[in-house]
């Protein structure tokens, strides 16, 4: 996370009425109302609270036909995505059929320089190699209606698993499982594809002991672990149900019990698994794993959660921080290429709403996290596109608060046919492929369409911020907290702060980070802005200065000891 130092406005969040204990702290019940929880039960995040396995949609069918096919001994092969939910979907399927005795399990993740998202014909053809009988799918295959078709022609039974939102029309599977399938009723929406591979695995492994298929079957429970991650990573709202997926998988984390990948992954950032939050699957685990499918093959990150040797493991932890490493300076060089080009239309007066952004060098790996980037930057829809061939471009999109991104550029397909190729995703964030040769049209209509739903006005950032804090919570106790009373995440967002503060003494840290330390009153912080001269416009700081800062509370381990760290998220002077 980098400090966002661009005008913003500092909005304080609401607090809704609420019925919570008076044992709470008083800043975790204004905290927690401000974040909708109306009564000390919502906070109750063990297993039992779980919405039941048998409200979501599809979950019998999909169990009996994975009996079928235990009984037959068939080979299932499961094919994933090429990100840290696809990747956690698929270890955690995998390892949950091999445990519970199927015959022969494989899987295959689409590279996606080669073949692309989701179940292609391409992809099935591949598969089809290792001879399957049946296909299942995890954290994509909902609109691969020709996959299907491929796997049907080819006599191979398909298993759709997803959660992204589905076309018109749903593929011709033999089961499908998926909370946002038309007519399901399962209460939460927010599952990722992990979450919906967790059920499915719940569900079969209960099946197969009453069916007497496994007397003893392990419990699906033990891999809470990757479920925890994958849904962390993967930015999918944490609604109670996710919350308690993640708490639980947290849980076993800090007892030990998690896979080896997971634990060298952490030891590669150098996080204490006794002491593991969400955050740190966030930013510190998650991006480790997208980075294979980024700028490699997922598979290394697949293997890396697959594995049960601990020096396996670590070896590759090791090649995914690198690859990591690697993923961050082309992202920074592609990021500044982008700014500067934002900075020329700025200075022409002509910033689309709608911005759409292309350079033949670009990396396709990389251009959803500058789009990312760029949006955070300007508050409006950007599309990052790279070249995928020499007739198409793929791109990532992400959006803003009140425009629903999968839906305009459903609206541009419908009103310029051709215009598109291909598209998916979400509220926030989607993908999409076009002909090379129609990109100005294409940047024309999505700033079109885009102004449907906002106008310049709404372009300005916002900072929620739950307010200022007083002398006696500005404090290390108080920063360990509530580190321990997320689980926080998307939708339920981590606390942040605002106050002012007089600068005592300014450093940069590797080039890039701003260290300070602050003081109010009479009370003296460290604090630090991570990324902040990745930016041009960063405000110069000094000693003397007086700054208003928005800003998370943490925990700084450093050689042994512990001190109260101020993390920046916004900057602005004020003196």
């Amino acid at each position: 996370m980098g400090a966002h130092v661009t005008s913003r406005a500092i909005r304080r969040r609401e607090t809704a009425s609420a019925d919570l204990s008076g044992e709470l702290h008083p800043l975790l019940r204004r905290l927690y109302a401000a974040r909708g929880i109306t009564s000390a039960d919502e906070l109750a995040l063990t297993l039992d609270q779980l919405i039941p396995i048998s409200q979501l949609g599809g979950i019998s069918e999909a169990v009996d036909l994975l009996c079928r096919h235990f009984v037959r001994g068939s080979h299932i092969v499961v094919v994933g995505d090429f990100d840290a939910d696809g990747a956690t979907s698929t270890a955690l399927v995998v390892r949950q059929l091999s445990r519970l005795g199927f015959a022969k399990v494989g899987f295959i993740v689409p590279n996606r320089f080669e073949y692309g998202y989701g179940l292609t014909p391409e992809i099935v053809r591949l598969a089809a190699q290792q001879g399957p009988q049946l296909i299942v799918t995890v954290d994509n295959g909902i609109a691969s209606h020709a996959g299907v078709l491929e796997a049907q022609s080819l006599g191979i039974e398909t298993l759709v698993t997803d959660h992204h939102l589905p076309a018109a029309t749903l593929p011709a599977a033999a089961a499908i499982v998926n909370p946002n399938a038309p007519g399901d009723g399962f209460p939460s929406k927010a599952l990722a594809g992990v979450g919906v591979a967790f059920y499915l695995m719940a569900a079969l492994t209960r099946e197969m002991q009453a069916r007497g298929l496994n007397p003893k079957p392990p419990p699906v429970a033990d891999l809470l672990d990757l479920v925890a991650l994958g849904t962390v990573a993967d930015l999918v709202p944490l609604d109670r149900n996710n919350r308690v997926l993640v708490q639980q998988g947290l849980r076993r984390i800090r007892a030990g019990r998690c896979v080896p990948g997971i634990r060298a992954l952490l030891e590669s950032s150098n996080r204490s698994a006794a002491s593991v939050v969400a955050t740190d699957l966030g930013f510190q685990i998650g991006p480790r794993l997208n980075a294979a499918g980024r700028l490699d093959d997922m598979s290394v990150g697949i293997q890396c959660l697959l594995t049960d040797d601990e020096p396996t493991a670590r070896m590759l932890a090791g090649r995914l921080a690198q690859l990591n490493h690697d993923r961050k300076e082309l992202e920074l060089q592609m990021q500044q290429e982008a700014m500067l080009v934002v900075a020329d239309m700025r200075d022409d007066a002509s910033l689309p709403l709608g911005l759409c952004l292309f350079d033949e060098t670009w990396h396709q790996g990389v251009v959803g996290l500058v789009a990312s980037r760029v949006k955070e930057r300007v508050h409006r829809p950007v599309i990052a596109l790279a070249r995928a061939d020499e007739k198409s471009l793929k791109g990532s999109a992400r959006s803003v608060p009140n425009v629903h991104i999968r839906d305009v550029l459903d609206a541009v397909a419908s009103r310029h046919p051709g215009l598109i190729d291909k598209f998916g995703g979400h509220a926030m964030a989607a993908g999409l492929t076009l002909p090379a040769a129609r990109l100005a049209e294409f940047q024309q209509a999505f700033d079109e369409e885009v102004s449907r739903w906002m106008t310049h006005d709404d372009a300005t950032g916002v900072v929620h911020s739950d307010g200022e804090l007083t002398r006696d919570e500005l404090t290390l106790d108080v920063a360990h907290l509530l580190r321990e009373s997320g689980p926080w995440g998307q939708a339920f967002p981590e606390p942040l702060f605002d106050g002012e503060f007089v600068v005592r003494a300014v450093r940069v840290l590797g080039e890039r980070h701003l260290k300070m330390e602050v003081l109010r009153d009479d009370q003296l912080c460290d604090a630090i802005a991570f990324r902040y001269f990745d930016h041009a416009d960063s405000p110069q700081v000094e000693p003397g200065q007086r700054v208003r800062l928005a800003y998370r509370l943490d925990v700084n381990q450093y050689n042994g000891t512990e001190r109260l760290q101020l993390v920046v998220e916004y900057l602005e002077r004020s003196g």
